[in-house]
């Protein structure tokens, strides 16, 4: 990995990987919200990321090997981003990173619930997840597994998201 080296502190070190505003929101986006191309991520960011800076972030995540990227067999001008193993054990700093901010910032019910559904899993779910992000971008970074998980957080995670979108939505449709 080729980062500024200000010293050797392991906190000082990863910000200087992760610290900046975009590269765990790239992260997370591909990690919860399976997004693998380009213009998944961009387009369905909460956090609406400019495609210039979207671009850089991928170039940096690529070269810090925090991610990889294959032709996607369905277009000659598609890319397929997938995670790392790197990124993969990212799970648990970003779970606890949700919690904290869960518990000490205004955050919305709706991008709040995955955290929370973490969080209550703890550890263990922590590690299903992780299996089953390996199958999905590590074992099969191509295909995405074809639904043989035996595992499915992400669906569990993304059914929750999709409830609470859908009471909100009634609530103020009504």
């Amino acid at each position: 990995m080729d980062i500024d080296r200000r010293s050797g502190c392991p906190i000082n070190l990863t910000m200087e990987v992760l610290g900046d505003r975009w590269s765990l929101i790239v992260i997370r986006d591909m990690m919860f919200g399976n997004r693998r191309h380009f213009r998944d991520l961009l387009t369905h960011s909460e956090e609406r990321i400019a495609s210039n800076i979207l671009a850089a972030r991928l170039k940096r995540l690529l070269a810090l090997g925090l991610i990889s990227r294959r032709d996607d067999p369905s277009h000659s001008q598609k890319t397929i981003y997938s995670l790392t193993e790197p990124s993969i054990q990212l799970v648990p700093v970003l779970a606890m990173i949700g919690a904290w901010g869960r518990r000490h910032l205004p955050v919305s019910r709706q991008l709040s619930v995955r955290a929370e559904l973490l969080e209550e899993g703890g550890p263990q779910l922590w590690e299903e997840f992780m299996a089953e992000l390996r199958v999905i971008h590590v074992e099969d970074p191509v295909e995405g597994a074809n639904g043989a998980l035996t595992s499915n957080v992400l669906a569990r995670l993304t059914k929750a998201y999709l409830d609470v979108m859908a009471r909100e939505d009634g609530v103020s449709g009504a």
